[in-house]
């Protein structure tokens, strides 16, 4: 089981994931991809109760159990209950996108104009090999106007969707979820807007409630209760001795 991370840690540099630049128009602004995110939860291993060693996994033929070998497994995709279409490792590469180590912003556009749903996962951008003031440009010119811009970008031979927006001194690449990852609403049976009598004392009242609970946003007020709980629990355990 993975221990809580310390301090040290917990402050090791981000990760290079990339590199290229952002370039729209005429401009090209050279920058590196770092990790924005770590994981925290809490990292439960197999264990072979009776000797403590680790359980892995094998490639089955879940129909008779027995175990395949890795030459003998193709790659397939389900076109109707029980029927395939094989696809070659060629085939397959020759499908991967464009490598252009280039963040291409097609359009920029206002921040609120995309719903938190299609957020999927944020990196850190910053400028290397003298990109600095473009970089600053760019950054400032963001914030002043609240767009982000919206772009494509290759990672590891997938291309996505992202969002590049200002965060603090930084600028986020912010991947998005596709268009048609994102179930639509119409099938809910959602109230429509105005279809509700609400009282003017109903009104004032949420609106209230909402004006006390109202703070600032500061992450370190909230924790993951069950990671915390779980940590200090093994972390007794293993300070008494009672480690397998």
């Amino acid at each position: 089981m993975a221990e809580a991370p310390d301090q040290e840690e917990a402050a090791a540099p981000a990760r290079v994931v990339w590199k290229g630049a952002i370039s729209f128009g005429l401009v090209h602004i050279p920058v590196a991809l770092y990790t924005a995110t770590q994981a925290s939860g809490v990292d439960f291993d197999w264990l072979d109760r009776r000797s403590m060693e680790p359980v892995g996994y094998k490639r089955v033929n879940k129909k008779t159990g027995q175990e395949i070998a890795a030459a003998d497994i193709v790659k397939g995709v389900e076109v109707e209950d029980g029927h395939y279409v094989v696809l070659t490792a060629d085939e397959i590469k020759a499908a991967f996108p464009k490598t252009t180590q280039t963040i291409e912003i097609e359009s920029f556009i206002t921040a609120a104009e995309i719903p938190f749903v299609y957020l999927e996962r944020p990196y850190y951008l910053a400028p290397i090999n003298r990109g600095e003031k473009v970089y600053a440009l760019l950054r400032e010119t963001l914030h002043e106007s609240g767009k982000v811009g919206l772009a494509t970008v290759v990672i590891q031979t997938k291309q996505h969707l992202a969002a590049l927006m200002p965060c603090g001194p930084a600028l986020v690449l912010n991947l998005l979820r596709w268009g048609d990852e994102v179930k639509p609403v119409d099938a809910l049976d959602l109230p429509k807007t105005g279809s509700q009598k609400i009282s003017a004392a109903e009104r004032k009242m949420a609106t209230q409630l909402v004006d006390e609970m109202s703070g600032k946003w500061n992450p370190d007020d909230f924790k993951d209760e069950f990671r915390e709980q779980v940590m200090a629990l093994v972390e007794h355990k293993r300070d008494a001795g009672d480690t397998e």
